[in-house]
């Protein structure tokens, strides 16, 4: 009977993750925008790791080793001076990719996609944090990175739009 309650229990609790997790939260959140520079500016600013910094005012510095493609690896240090590994762990040619920076005992992930309708463009930025530790760098770095997001996402779109 304890099992079966035990077991109950669980099932209820991941089921109401679940739903939290679709609307936005610390621990996953997006921002979108809608555009009329062309994805291939967007694409551009967005591979240009070397440049990073420029637009995403949570960074001092960006590297990447190799090609921007699937499986490549790179660093990024963050205002404060923390050095952290990413690897692209998605890459649509063109249209979007997914970064993953492992944390103790979880992972960050960074998502950056785009879709294209007649003359305009809509891109997003969507930013989750997994794992055990998760709920744990949600409440540290969630809620900085999220305030942080709208205005990331505006920068990308004055650089695209002036290329």
């Amino acid at each position: 009977m304890k099992s079966i309650l035990i077991t109950t229990i669980i099932l209820l609790c991941s089921m109401t993750i679940t739903a939290q997790e679709k609307a936005q939260s610390n621990r996953h959140f997006w921002h979108s925008i809608t555009t009329e520079a062309s994805p291939e500016a967007i694409w551009s600013v967005w591979t240009d790791v070397p440049h990073w910094k420029d637009w995403d005012s949570g960074l001092q510095d960006a590297s990447l080793a190799g090609d921007f493609a699937q499986g490549a690896k790179g660093k990024i240090i963050s205002l404060e001076g923390r050095s952290s590994k990413f690897k692209l762990v998605a890459v649509e040619q063109g249209k979007s990719y997914t970064m993953k920076t492992k944390l103790p005992l979880g992972a960050l992930y960074v998502k950056r996609s785009m879709e294209t309708t007649g003359t305009t463009t809509r891109f997003t930025h969507e930013v989750w944090f997994k794992g055990l530790t998760a709920g744990l760098f949600a409440r540290a770095f969630g809620a900085d990175f999220r305030a942080m997001l709208p205005g990331v996402v505006r920068n990308v779109d004055q650089i695209a739009s002036a290329l």
